[in-house]
């Protein structure tokens, strides 16, 4: 029971997904709270589903380059585990359609139509199309994020408000910027793995001159951009989470700009989970003690 819990939660990357979800839920809770807790629970499972499509697919594609990686060999397609075969695909497929059919059912068609776009991002247009055609693979492929949070913000949108107000907004283009320095990082520690597998992120085809200060760059300003939300009703505790986790990674990014090391690699991609558990975090906390009071 247990190994094959553990198979499901890597076959579908839902380690990935719980950060999917997570910011769905920070687009519902900055959003006009048109969902009650059990709508909400559903469309942030929804976005579980669908997430897990997507990774489920990329786990089904990449099984041969998965075999190349130190740390994806053992994958269950990689390995050898689950063999191939066309239920797979269709099995995904199937789960992508549930989970959209509950993001509808509850959130609405705008709503679905952007848990669609996500998991499409990352199951086709990331792994299918970017990823080993150019270094700037998840800049684009970092869209699937995004999509989640404006997600959550459509599903929970008011009645006679817009869709998708400035505080998703702002999170949703801070978490497109976190995605590029996330995975960089994770690349500049684990090169010879992306050599291997003939994968061109940005850190193993270029020199530490370029990559060390794109991700300094991407890391400053989503920083900033994360603290535009206190302009627009977020509060103190909101505050105290995001620049706690910010100006950690800002200052782990700088570090790697100044150094190429993989284990200041490693400890910017740390840097870069922290920083978003403290911003979804602060998010709930923030909107917890409004409602209490």
């Amino acid at each position: 029971m247990t190994a094959a819990l553990e198979m499901t939660i890597s076959i579908l990357k839902l380690r990935i997904g719980g950060f999917i979800a997570l910011a769905g839920l920070v687009g519902i809770l900055t959003s006009g709270g048109a969902l009650g807790w059990l709508e909400a629970a559903v469309f942030t499972i929804a976005l579980l589903g669908a997430s897990g499509a997507a990774g489920g697919y990329n786990h089904y594609y990449e099984r041969d380059s998965d075999r190349m990686m130190a740390r994806t060999f053992n994958r269950p397609f990689a390995s050898g585990t689950l063999k191939p075969g066309a239920i797979w695909p269709a099995s995904f497929m199937a789960l992508l359609a549930g989970s959209l059919f509950m993001g509808w059912a509850v959130g609405g068609t705008l709503a679905a139509v952007l848990v669609f776009l996500g998991a499409a991002t990352y199951g086709v247009v990331y792994t299918v199309w970017l990823k080993r055609r150019t270094a700037w693979n998840v800049v684009i492929g970092g869209a699937a994020g995004s999509f989640a949070l404006l997600a959550g913000a459509a599903a929970a949108a008011g009645p006679y408000g817009p869709a998708i107000g400035p505080v998703p907004i702002l999170l949703a283009a801070a978490l497109f910027l976190w995605t590029p320095p996330h995975f960089w990082a994770l690349a500049a520690a684990k090169g010879e793995d992306y050599r291997r597998a003939g994968i061109p992120m940005l850190p193993v085809v270029t020199e530490h001159a370029v990559w060390g200060p794109a991700i300094f760059a991407h890391v400053l300003v989503l920083f900033l951009l994360s603290l535009g939300p206190l302009f627009f009703g977020l509060g103190p505790i909101y505050g105290v989470c995001a620049v706690v986790g910010g100006l950690y990674f800002v200052q782990k990014s700088w570090l790697l700009m100044r150094r190429d090391d993989r284990n200041i690699a490693m400890a910017a991609f740390r840097a870069s989970l922290l920083q978003f558990a403290l911003l979804g975090i602060g998010v709930i906390a923030d909107r917890a003690v409004a409602w209490a009071f």
